[in-house]
């Protein structure tokens, strides 16, 4: 796993951009667990700055289930990762996140990429949705960059590179290049994940993937999985008048994080970026495979629900995955990580998953 340098701040009453004009990505009352290369239960971590203009920071973790050196070493399927937290707090190495997703690398034999998107009120929508663009396209320049060497011929003229130039274009590629990912990772089939608000910046990319398919060659996304998606609809569903004073997110909370992250003018619950059902540039029947996860006891999870029913309408497949008895974000809470409901899910993330990154008679077979 790669994580990125992130910038803490103190959390104060009032929340002032002047505080770092880097970017804030976590908070320093939220524990981080230290990146670890070294294969930790079978699972290395590692942090990386990806943009010298934020603090936009990615934690990496990587499953050790590679074959020796020179051995017919397989590379791994990539899962872009985005945290929860409201979009006002969370980080992408806190513990509880870096658990999930060792659990996640582990399980579905993947490089798991979590970002660190900058958080509101410090930085409003799109900033963290703009993060998650950068990172998918950070991947395709990694991507692009690891082949440029192996490029021989340019167009129909054949224009073949001398041994002189070749040497040029491979130390420009090296010395741009993740190791890390470059040696271990395959972007052709990338997985979206987000959990809570971090499912709704997943959907985001999602559609811009979907629009820009054809720029972002080799990589693909193939699927994503929203746990639990901060949606909300401007008119009150069932589980939000029944979870109206629930536990964990009630609705003044919900309301509260909705209005520090939108801009003051912009602020609607049937937002884009709140309701996936408003109109919008990607028609549903174009978006990718997605699997939704909702909690029995969660106030958002009616219009989790009604996104997965409108997905499966126009042959999209979107199945819904219901826990009983659980809460939001019952899988990635630190103190609900070892619970059988947060490891039931991470397997069925996993079962489901590997039918998108799976290539029969490829090094990706399982």
């Amino acid at each position: 796993m790669v994580r990125t340098g992130s910038t803490k701040c103190i959390r104060t009453l009032e929340f002032d951009s002047s505080i770092n004009l880097f970017g804030v990505t976590s908070r320093l009352d939220e524990p981080a667990a230290p990146a670890n290369p070294s294969f930790t239960e079978g699972v290395p971590t590692k942090d990386i700055h990806i943009d010298p203009f934020s603090a936009l920071s990615l934690h990496r973790a990587s499953y050790g289930g590679y074959t020796p050196a020179g051995k017919n070493q397989r590379k791994l399927p990539v899962v872009i990762q985005f945290h929860g937290g409201a979009f006002v707090s969370g980080s992408n190495d806190t513990i509880g996140n870096d658990t999930f997703c060792r659990r996640i690398a582990k399980l579905c034999d993947v490089v798991v990429i979590a970002v660190g998107c900058r958080l509101a009120p410090e930085h409003r929508y799109p900033a963290s949705f703009e993060d998650g663009i950068k990172v998918l396209n950070w991947l395709v320049k990694q991507a692009n960059l690891v082949n440029l060497g192996n490029v021989r011929s340019v167009g129909e003229g054949e224009i073949r590179r001398t041994v002189a130039q070749n040497r040029i274009f491979d130390s420009f590629a090296l010395s741009s290049v993740e190791p890390w990912l470059a040696a271990h990772g395959h972007s052709t089939r990338c997985v979206l994940l987000g959990v809570s608000c971090g499912a709704n910046i997943a959907d985001y990319v999602a559609q811009k993937a979907v629009e820009a398919s054809r720029f972002l060659d080799p990589v693909k996304v193939v699927a994503q999985v929203l746990l639990y998606p901060f949606f909300l609809r401007g008119v009150p569903t069932n589980s939000e008048v029944k979870f109206a004073n629930s536990y964990l997110y009630d609705k003044s909370m919900c309301q509260l994080a909705w209005k520090l992250f939108l801009p003051p003018e912009e602020f609607n619950v049937d937002h884009p970026a709140t309701n996936p059902l408003v109109p919008r540039k990607v028609p549903l029947k174009c978006m990718p495979p997605t699997l939704i996860i909702v909690a029995d006891n969660d106030i958002m999870r009616d219009p989790a629900i009604a996104y997965s029913e409108g997905l499966r309408k126009v042959n999209v497949d979107a199945p819904l995955l219901d826990y009983k008895n659980a809460v939001h974000e019952f899988a990635t809470l630190e103190f609900l990580l070892q619970t059988p409901q947060a490891k039931a899910c991470a397997e069925d993330i996993a079962i489901w998953v590997k039918k998108y990154i799976s290539l029969r008679g490829n090094e990706l077979s399982y």
